[in-house]
């Protein structure tokens, strides 16, 4: 059985957060960290719960979300003593990006790649040198990987930061991976830049990344870039499982994942986001070969 030490390092991996500036203002921060716990579990939730799950004194909680049902973001059931948002929230930046998100391309993609594969689908941006999830849909697989909503990877070790590399030209991918290896702790073993170029050229080839047992133990995630439209950052889109599965999987997942991609913004859309990529698709490649052989 895991000890109580070595499960608490492992949860901490897997809900890992990007490290907080020690002058953020720490009620600002819980109250979206609050709106983020709701948008992870999706629904109702006591005091106890969200202060334990975030690590929170119980009577600060309890004040934050009484701001908060003041404030007209979350509804509070006095019988059953539970929070939950309310439409205020989901209104908040639908200003922003409306046609992008609200409409579908993104969302409906995503939901339906998680109706065919039953795996966790992430929607991941950077941010610094990490990349982090932003939106979340839950596997319902019954041996699944659970990935809580603004979990951060490391930009240069994970899945979805190696398909956020590799639209980066390989100078800008170097000046990263230096400034990680000189912000490394003494004990951190230091990436090698030709290692990460290597990876990188053959993900540009493949259309995607895949990793297993890199971050967390018995998980695995297959990612690839999504293209860029208008002004939007840069964004990956990831599916996630169990190791094993996922490797025995890899081919399926991946043209699930490409397939999906292909559907709503068309294959020239999806290679020209990779930094120096020839516009080939190694999947219309293979197909056209069965075809001449067939023939």
């Amino acid at each position: 059985m895991m000890g109580r030490k070595t499960a608490k390092a492992e949860r901490a991996r897997i809900t890992a957060k990007v490290e907080a500036d020690p002058k953020r203002v720490k009620s600002a921060g819980r109250v979206l960290e609050i709106l983020e716990f709701f948008d992870d579990v999706q629904r109702e939730s006591t005091v106890m719960e969200i202060a334990e799950t975030l690590g929170y004194p119980q009577s600060s909680t309890s004040a934050l979300l009484r701001s908060l049902v003041d404030m007209g973001y979350l509804i509070y059931a006095p019988t059953r003593r539970t929070y939950i948002t309310s439409n205020r929230v989901a209104l908040l930046g639908s200003w922003m990006n409306s046609d992008f998100f609200r409409e579908g391309a993104i969302i409906s993609m995503m939901k339906e790649l998680n109706e065919e594969t039953r795996d966790t689908v992430v929607l991941a941006t950077r941010n610094g040198l990490y990349v982090q999830y932003i939106h979340v849909i839950q596997a319902t697989n019954p041996a699944r990987l659970h990935i809580t909503l603004g979990t951060a990877r490391p930009l240069a070790a994970s899945s979805a930061g190696y398909a956020m590399l590799s639209t980066l030209k390989d100078e800008e991918v170097r000046r990263i991976v230096m400034r990680i290896n000189a912000e490394a702790a003494a004990d951190e073993p230091l990436l090698k830049i030709a290692d990460i170029l290597a990876r990188l050229a053959e993900i540009r080839v493949k259309g995607y990344a895949f990793t297993q047992d890199l971050v967390t133990r018995g998980g695995g995630m297959i990612s690839a870039p999504l293209p860029r439209v208008d002004r939007q950052p840069q964004m990956v889109v990831g599916i996630g499982g169990i190791s094993e599965v996922m490797r025995n999987k890899e081919s399926e997942l991946a043209a699930a994942l490409i397939g999906q991609i292909d559907k709503r913004f068309g294959t020239q859309s999806r290679l020209s986001v990779f930094a120096g990529r020839d516009v080939r698709d190694p999947f219309l490649d293979a197909i056209r070969k069965e075809k001449l052989q067939a023939s």
